[in-house]
């Protein structure tokens, strides 16, 4: 495709198909993202490549540590104690999740929900339903590839960075092949399910994950969010 059809043709998947992606295309598009730009060609940043028995056990084992994450949420502060102290539930990630998100940045996430849970047909008071949607990132939305970045601590903010520019070479080289990408900080909320199956680096950090697959005909597939118009992203002279 041409580079402006690859942009916008490009869109969080969440509804993949059960077909195999081929190891042949899967290392093609990540030797094509590798070309990407870093801090001083440092490259600071380790992908987990998670497919098959792997994947289906993190897909058994996440869900429901995501069902007790939001029970221990919602709990007593006694409840709350006793898990901070048995670590049961609690997120064991390298990065705090976003929970409260700047005042000026908060319209642009309730807009992005508000439009995909009306585009599904979920109540603003379905707490159920909007639980259920969520629990799907931790299925990998049946993606049967999930890949899972890390980042160098010792270049601060520009390993995420130079991850991110990774990142987007890496979905656009899918998108161009005819595959679908969901990019999900979600995925970073625990490690340890992770340190099970990979030999992690302890001087890498999990940023997050990436469900990767063949695109379902699913409604939610159609959800596209408005983006700020060029305008409001522009610094403007004095």
């Amino acid at each position: 495709m041409e580079f402006k059809d690859v942009m916008a043709q490009r869109h969080s998947v969440r509804a993949f198909t059960d077909q195999p992606v081929s190891d042949e295309l899967l290392n093609e598009l990540l030797a094509t993202a590798t070309s990407s730009p870093s801090w001083s060609n440092t490259q600071p940043y380790q992908i987990a490549v998670a497919k098959g028995a792997v994947l289906e056990d993190l897909r058994e084992r996440l869900p429901p540590m995501f069902d007790d994450l939001v029970s221990l949420a919602r709990g007593s502060k006694f409840k709350q104690l006793k898990a901070m102290v048995t670590k049961d539930g609690v997120p064991d990630g390298d990065f705090r999740p976003i929970t409260d998100y700047p005042k000026d940045l908060q319209p642009r996430r309730n807009a992005t929900g508000q439009q995909l849970y009306e585009l599904l047909g979920i109540e603003r008071g379905d707490k159920m339903g909007r639980h259920l949607q969520m629990r799907e990132n931790f299925r990998f939305f049946n993606a049967p590839v999930a890949l899972f970045i890390f980042v160098h601590e010792g270049l601060d903010v520009y390993s995420p960075l130079d991850a991110g520019i990774f990142l987007q070479s890496l979905m656009l080289a899918a998108t161009d092949a005819g595959l679908g990408t969901c990019a999900q900080g979600a995925l970073a909320i625990w490690r340890s399910p992770l340190e099970k199956h990979f030999s992690i680096p302890e001087n890498y950090k999990l940023l997050c994950g990436l469900s990767l697959g063949y695109e379902a005909d699913e409604t939610i597939n159609r959800f596209k969010p408005q983006r700020q118009p060029l305008q409001a992203l522009l610094v403007p002279e004095r």
